[in-house]
């Protein structure tokens, strides 16, 4: 059996090479997933000319099909996002409606082109708002084709009203540390799992 791979889209609004709080826990997440023999690459989504829509491909140099076919490639997604009026970051919800499409995309047996594949969630905050995030991320994934494992997500939020962020704590709060070692290996092991057992296909 071949070693798992992940793709991580990082939904910040900075621009490279901006510094990110997402970056920082994006990069603390592919650490710990190759921590269980999963390698990747992440991504700033913001960095390429990804158009608004809710096909496979919007043309008109959309970037998106090149992500979505690096995503297709790749056995475990993570999107991780800072949360902004607590809400998802924009580009986040970009991505979200991009993936909308694959629900009209399916294999030879009928399944979706996600089935097989998991996901994980980061977010991070200066103040409350990470479970909403989450939880909406996890309905978005799940309705697209993708499953989320036990302890699928990690986060930090900050103290409300306050302007510390992620990036700027140092060492890293063993809570969110911890949190994202299980997020990572719970991502390995359900990958490895449905490698080895895909979904069955429909009736």
């Amino acid at each position: 059996m071949t070693s798992p791979t992940c793709l991580i889209l990082n939904c910040t609004l900075k621009r490279s090479p901006g510094e990110s709080s997402s970056e920082l826990l994006g990069s603390q997440i592919l650490s710990a997933l190759l921590d269980h023999g999963v390698k990747g690459e992440m991504v700033r989504v913001v960095d390429h000319e990804v158009s608004f829509g809710v096909s496979t491909d919007e043309g008109d140099g959309d970037a998106w099909p090149q992500l979505r076919e690096r995503m297709l490639a790749a056995d475990v997604l993570v999107l991780v996002t800072p949360i902004w009026l607590g809400q998802p970051s924009s580009v986040c919800k970009m991505v979200l409606e991009r993936l909308d499409a694959e629900l009209g995309e399916t294999d030879d047996d009928g399944r979706m082109l996600t089935y097989d594949k998991v996901a994980g969630i980061g977010v991070v905050g200066n103040e409350d708002g990470a479970h909403h995030v989450t939880a909406e991320l996890c309905q978005a994934l799940s309705d697209v084709g993708f499953t989320i494992p036990a302890g699928g997500s990690t986060y930090w939020v900050g103290e409300a009203m306050q302007g510390v962020d992620y990036k700027d704590k140092v060492p890293t709060p063993e809570t969110t540390a911890g949190t994202t070692r299980t997020m990572s290996r719970n991502l390995a092991h359900l990958a490895g799992l449905l490698a080895a057992s895909p979904y069955p296909a429909g009736e």
